[in-house]
């Protein structure tokens, strides 16, 4: 056992030993040649080397090869000759092989016979080949010596059992297997095979290999089978023998019903093999894969193919790197070696094997796509998608829309795809081009998950791959920064700025790449303009890169430029440029402060740089406001992400506050004087000022000179000695003071608090009756004042909101109310401004006429307030709310301990209004929509500015959407606060005034405040809940927390609950605001809210059942109407509401039938603005979107059900038959609504959907009535009776379009005749298959309109009798008839009659 043992450890050294004896082989011989010339020919009286001289081979002595002196064919001549004429033959034969048994018993002897003989040099030279046979394959191809030949070898073969080797390092028993290999002819196969059977049964293990890996080249077709036979029972007695044995078997011709059990052998053992072992068996399973079988195997395979001890070698890095340290490293080394060496091997099986099989690729793909559990998914599988997606170019539209199916159900994630990536890197290196030409079909796509796992894909490849992959990788994420597309940009900045971090030198040598980017700025957007040149300053200046200078010099040259441009597009960059470069140098300089004094001295210069650079954009931008604002608010978020150098901190903050002071603000005491066209106060100030220090801002001034003394008005006397500052910079340079106080005092605010309470130097703001008075220059002067006011408010907010006095808190509260009073105001001035345009509260825009557009769209017509608070706030307010009002709405809703019933959540002395937080829960919702919606869901006017959407949310998309949701989720519970303080409201009001809105006791403007707090409350909370960010693993954490403080506040439980607890318990307390909903709109939220809890849970039967009965009872209620009783509902959100109760109810048809059947004859029988008592939303105006849905889920609902087969039971097909008389029914009540409700709407419903329904009855129930028919007759023939009636009406309509001319709706009517026309034929087809076909009947159908009455035609009355003839023999004449007499074939007969007349009308 123990020499056994090592031979076999010992194999592949034989291998190569025995490959290194052939090639010497040769050389060998010539060598002898020179030093053996004097070698004796062998001299021997025995019949067996006289008959060999006489044919042609002189056999030598020692160590020289025999010579061979003919040509090898004639020798085989001569000698078989010389026997078959000898006189004792066929005793001849024994004696010339009793001589060859004698010669070879000297060793020296038998190997030059196993060895190729030598030529003589004349013959050599006459030949164009110097290779020759030895002598006992010369022997073996001699038909008559062949089996005694054949018998001396296997007799001669167990001497060298455990004789490897002879002296020369020839490897005899190898040597003598070769000499059966490719014979010409075998004499007798069966016995041979029988020999090697046998042989192979006492061989030591090396020589088995040898004997079963020769099998092939020694047997014939003939024996295969047997042979077969032999080795799977070997392979089941032997599994040491399981590799060689299925090599041979893949190489014989084989019964495929015996390779079947063979494999289903081999598949049991799969996953106790060793890994070195796997090529083969992998190699001989795909082999004997069959097109049937393809997708079983592959499954099979995929489950049992555990590739996680292949995790091993790349897990031994670590430790090996350990290990080289003491000493130790290669014994892992090779271990490592050896496996990574077995999965290259392994998959290149595979790969052959998909590549020249594509059943084998296919059912690959489909295993995969088969697989629905998450952890069922291994590495294996992203594997082979890779490997499947770079070798068959067929199959790469399927592999990737099984990707985006799997990653838009979490199936695959990003820990998968980092393990694959990290074991199997040296498989995947090979594909680089193909993974990156995934990632690249993957980033076009909408969806932010699949975008998401296309940028993994380009940074792991970044991780793992060699430089040429990582130059192709900075490549093509450069291609996608420069195709112009927004999502792919954003998208290849965000890989940029990774990678950077992830390994800031591999990035360093591509920088050159990263920096041609600088040539295509024009299409970038200024946010992607931040990540741009934060990517190249981070390598520019990194410590771990002193070459990097030629960057720093190219992006100092590009800034510069940009700065001195007068274009303001140009100059946005440059800002942004140069503000985002001084970040990163100041950043290292902070993060280098603790080291080596040489590191300090270094970051001192780079202050130095930091402070030279901000001044060059102040002065680059102080001749414009616009560039001045963009620059305050680049430094502020710089200021705000960013931890700046102290000393360059401190610099900042003393220029600032200086230059602040100097601008804006004045002394409260002393009111400016000059020829302003108002009278100057100072208002708003929350304290009053006794003293002479006190401080006001100087609005009305600033924007006088700017607006009126450009224009060539009077300067004041104030102004003309000093430097002009626009008020356009007020708030944007209050933001930055802010910050950089923020910042330098750890939050701390008392330094510029008296700006919280100052007053402002305005006018009278209230318009009152001097409105209509006053110019279009001064109403758009108060309009600019009052913006400039708003905007500075919010900046108040935003920086004092998280103040925790209470005095504090009044304040802001005070100033909260301020702005609510002042947007009052201001719409005001707006109503008789239309052509007002805005000053600019949102400076980081490509353009500066962006605004301009807006108001003139907006401003075109205006309808009272809505629009022109919208305009308002787009346009002029977003300066810097986007900053934190989270954190401000975090400060105002945060409860106090005042009781929870009330709505108040401030101070005692000022209070949070209904106004106050209606403002606030807009402005929030606005955020949320812009952050957590999808760029999918978000509707973009048509020809609107790409960059429009995000036009007021600047500041606020430089956080993710993660830090949103997580800011948001702290304010749960004060929102929860608010939704049940509103819904007590509305319930203490509802039973005060038994819900009537204009009751007594009802004040309207406050209760569409409240109603409008509602809606706003459940939109956010839709918004939150239905971030599609919860799918991925990091943010399950999120949800629970926020789920816990929902269900908390039904009663207070673990924190340990199960998900499903939590998801039960929050739809609990939601759907327990149904009853106080004030409004449809709210009711919708309501709904949409409870099926985002609802998605997410996976016992949702019962839920679903309670959404259908909610979404009921909301269609049933009688809803408060408003100004105008059509527009209280919109079709929209009655269509949404409608469609939800249709899909969550049990019944589909009963529903349909209900409404059909039961509300619309109340709405037909009720008076002309009445609606339906059942349904109290269903009204003349909202038929059609009722009529709408309807048709559409009957449509949808009957294409579900599956078509009827002869297989199928008897219950099943008269359950079917009952569901298809439901669904005919629903649909001929709803048809014959159309003579009632004739609209243009309604009839194009019923044009579409009726064709629609009527191709569903063809594919869906016709196959059904086929195996029905001889069992059901009657309620077949009811069925196709009802359904005449309908078709017929269909028709009729047809008829009515083409005599109204109503292209609308006639461009419907050929496709709904030619599918009637194909319902006849059928119907004619069924009949024959039930053995009716004589009760087929033939008869016309004449054109009528809706009411029934008969279309006239010019020319119908002479033409009826060829019409006939014609209809006799056209397909489209043919109608269903019945077995039941004349009267029902008459009706049949004018069902489906597709009448020339209807083309002939309109002629």
């Amino acid at each position: 056992m123990v020499s056994k043992r090592r031979l076999s450890k010992s194999e592949d050294n034989e291998s190569l030993t025995e490959d290194a004896s052939k090639t010497r082989k040769q050389p060998l011989s010539k060598k002898t040649k020179k030093s053996h010339i004097a070698n004796e020919v062998e001299e021997n009286d025995s019949i067996f080397v006289k008959l060999l001289k006489i044919s042609g081979i002189i056999l030598k002595t020692g160590e020289s090869q025999n010579q061979l002196a003919v040509d090898q064919i004639a020798f085989q001549k001569r000698l078989f000759q010389t026997l078959r004429r000898h006189p004792s033959y066929p005793k001849i034969i024994e004696e010339f092989v009793s001589g060859l048994e004698s010669y070879i018993e000297d060793e020296d002897s038998f190997r030059n016979c196993l060895l190729s003989c030598e030529r003589l040099q004349d013959e050599e030279a006459s030949m164009g080949t110097s290779y020759s046979k030895s002598l006992i394959k010369l022997l073996l191809g001699i038909d008559i010596l062949q089996p005694a030949i054949i018998k001396t070898l296997f007799e001669k073969l167990p001497e060298y059992f455990f004789e490897n080797k002879n002296s020369d390092e020839i490897n005899i028993p190898r040597l003598i297997v070769s000499q059966l290999k490719w014979l010409d002819r075998v004499v007798d196969g069966k016995d041979l095979t029988t020999k090697i059977m046998q042989l192979i049964s006492i061989a030591p293990e090396n020589l088995q290999h040898d004997i079963i890996t020769s099998l092939p080249e020694i047997l014939g077709d003939s024996q295969h089978a047997d042979v077969g036979k032999e080795l799977s029972d070997l392979l089941i007695e032997n599994t040491s023998l399981t590799v060689p044995i299925l090599d041979v078997l893949s190489s014989l011709r084989l019964d495929p019903n015996f390779l079947l059990k063979v494999r289903q052998l081999v598949m049991d053992k799969l996953s106790s093999i060793r890994l070195e072992d796997l090529p083969v068996i992998i190699k001989f399973i795909l082999h004997s894969i069959t097109a049937m079988d393809a997708l079983e195997v592959i499954s099979e395979l995929r489950e049992k193919l555990d590739l996680q001890h292949c995790v091993l070698p790349s897990r031994l890095q670590a430790s090996q790197v350990k290990s080289k340290s003491k000493g130790r490293a290669s014994s892992s080394g090779n271990q490592e070696s050896s496996g990574q060496s077995c999965i290259i091997l392994l998959f290149d099986v595979i790969k052959s094997a998909i590549r020249y099989e594509k059943t084998i690729s296919e059912a690959w793909i489909k295993a995969i796509e088969n697989t629905a559990s998450v952890s069922e998914h291994k590495v294996f599988d992203l594997v082979m998608l890779f490997i499947i997606y770079s070798t068959n170019t067929q199959t790469k539209k399927y592999i990737e829309r099984v990707l985006r199916n799997k990653i838009r159900s979490a199936c695959i994630q990003e820990q998968l795809l980092q393990s694959t990536f990290s074991v199997h890197y040296l498989v995947l290196k090979d594909m680089c081009s193909s993974i990156l030409s995934l990632a690249q079909s993957l980033l076009h796509s909408l969806d932010q998950s699949i975008i998401s796992f296309g940028s993994l894909l380009y940074k792991y490849a970044f991780k793992f791959f060699d430089t040429y992959c990582q130059q192709e990788v900075v490549g093509a994420l450069v291609t996608h920064i420069c195709s112009g597309n927004e999502a792919e940009v954003d998208t290849a900045l965000d890989v940029l700025l990774e990678l950077v971090v992830l390994n800031p030198s591999a990035m360093m040598m591509n920088a050159v790449f990263v920096k041609g980017i600088l040539d295509y700025l024009d299409n970038i957007s200024p946010q992607q303009i931040r990540k741009l040149f934060y990517v190249l300053s981070t390598l520019a200046f990194s410590k771990q890169n002193e070459a990097s200078s030629h960057i720093q010099d190219d992006m100092h040259l590009v800034i510069r430029k940009q700065l001195s441009s007068t274009v303001f597009k140009y100059k946005l960059i440059g800002i942004i440029g140069a503000v985002t470069m001084a970040g990163i140098m100041a950043a290292d300089r902070s993060e280098s402060s603790s080291l080596t004094q040489e590191r300090a001295n270094l970051s001192d210069e780079q202050c130095t740089q930091v402070t030279s650079l901000l001044q060059l954009v102040h002065s680059c931008s102080e001749q414009s406001p616009q560039a001045s604002a963009l620059y305050y608010d680049e430094f502020a978020n710089l200021i705000q992400h960013e931890k700046l150098d102290p000393k360059a901190l401190e610099w900042v903050g003393h220029t600032i506050c200086n230059d602040f002071q100097d601008a804006f603000v004045v002394d409260s005491c002393v009111v400016p004087e000059g020829d302003f066209p108002f009278p100057v106060k100072a208002l708003y100030g929350l304290e009053e000022y006794n003293t002479q220090d006190g401080i006001a801002i100087n609005l009305l001034p600033l924007l006088f000179s700017q607006d009126f003394a450009k224009d060539g008005g009077p300067v004041t006397s104030q102004e003309s000695g000093q430097k002009l500052v626009s008020p356009l910079c007020l708030a944007p340079y209050f933001r930055l003071l802010r910050l950089c106080v923020e910042r330098q005092h750890n939050g701390n605010l008392e330094e510029i608090d008296g700006l919280l309470d100052c007053p402002i130097f305005l006018t009278d703001l209230e318009p009152g009756e001097r409105l209509e008075s006053m110019s279009a220059k001064e109403c758009s002067f108060m309009c600019s004042l009052i913006f400039l006011t708003l905007n500075w408010f919010r900046e108040i907010v935003n920086a004092f909101c998280q103040e925790t006095s209470p005095e504090m808190k009044g304040k802001v509260l005070t100033r909260l109310k301020h702005i609510v009073e002042l947007q009052i105001i201001l719409e005001k001035y707006l109503a008789v401004t239309p052509d007002y345009v805005p000053p600019l509260g949102n400076f980081d825009v490509e353009t500066l006429d962006i605004t301009p557009h807006t108001v003139t769209a907006i401003s075109a017509k205006i309808r009272k307030k809505g629009k022109i608070e919208r305009k308002q706030k787009t346009d002029g307010n977003k300066t810097s709310s986007s900053d934190t009002l989270s954190e401000e709405k975090n400060s105002e809703c945060d409860p106090t301990p005042s009781p929870r019933g009330q709505l108040n959540k401030a101070t005692e002395v000022v209070q949070l209004g209904p106004s106050e937080l209606l403002f606030l829960l807009e402005d929030l919702s606005q955020k949320l929509e812009s952050m957590l919606t999808p760029l999918i869901a978000r509707r973009v006017p048509f020809l609107k500015n790409k960059g429009s959407r995000n036009i007021g949310f600047s500041h606020l998309q430089q956080r993710s959407a993660q830090e949103i949701v997580h800011c948001v989720f702290q304010l749960l519970t004060p929102m929860c606060n608010h939704l049940e303080n509103i819904h007590n409201y509305f319930q203490c009001l509802a039973a005060e005034n038994h819900s009537v809105v204009d009751g007594p006791g009802v004040k309207v403007q406050e209760y569409h405040i409240m109603s409008s707090c509602y809606q706003k409350l459940l939109q956010i909370f839709h918004g939150l809940f239905a971030w599609s960010g919860f799918s991925q693993p990091e943010n399950q954490n999120l949800l629970y927390s926020a789920l816990h403080v929902l269900s908390s506040r039904l009663k207070q439980g673990e924190h340990s609950q199960p998900l499903e607890e939590l998801l039960s318990q929050s739809f609990h307390y939601l759907q327990n605001f149904h009853q106080s909903i004030p409004s449809f709109q709210c009711a919708l939220y309501l709904i949409r809210l409870l099926m985002v809890i609802l998605e997410k849970s996976t016992a949702s039967t019962q839920k679903k059942e309670k959404i259908a009965s909610l979404a009921r009872q909301f269609l049933c209620r009688v809803w408060p109407s408003g100004d105008k009783e059509k527009s209280n509902i919109s079709n929209d959100q009655l269509h949404a509401l409608l469609c939800i109760y249709l899909e969550h109810t049990d019944s589909i048809l009963k529903a349909i039938e209900e409404i059909a059947g039961v509300g619309v004859p109340e709405l037909i029988n009720s008076p002309k603005d009445a609606s339906s008592s059942t349904f109290p939303t269903l009204t003349r105006h909202t038929f059609v979107v009722f009529f709408r849905v309807m048709m559409a889920e009957l449509e949808k609902t009957v294409k579900k059900i599956e078509p009827g087969t002869a297989a199928d039971s008897q219950q099943i097909h008269e359950e079917k038959l009952l569901y298809w008389n439901m669904a005919v029914r629903d649909f001929s009540i709803l048809i014959n609504l159309i003579k009632v409700f004739d609209s243009h709407p309604v009839l194009h419903v019923c044009l579409k959907y009726g064709r629609l329904f009527v191709e569903a009855f063809l594919k869906q129930c016709m196959p059904l009535l086929d195996f029905s028919f001889r069992k059901h007759r009657e309620d077949v023939l009811s069925l196709l009776e009802t359904f005449q009636l309908d078709t017929r009406l269909l028709h009729h309509l047809c008829g009515h379009s083409k005599i109204h001319q109503d292209t609308r709706l006639t461009q419907h009517v050929p496709l709904l005749k030619k599918t009637l026309e194909l319902l006849v034929c059928r119907v004619k087809a069924m009949l024959t298959l039930n053995n009716c076909r004589e009760a087929f009947w033939l008869g016309n159908l004449k054109n009528r309109d809706l009411q029934g009455e008969e279309i006239k035609s010019q020319n119908s009355q002479e033409s009826t009798a060829d019409e006939s003839e014609d209809d006799m023999s056209s397909q489209a004449s043919k109608s269903k008839a019945t077995e039941d007499g004349e009267e029902d074939e008459v009706s049949a007969g004018e069902k489906e009659q597709v009448s020339d007349e209807s083309y002939d009308d309109s002629e």
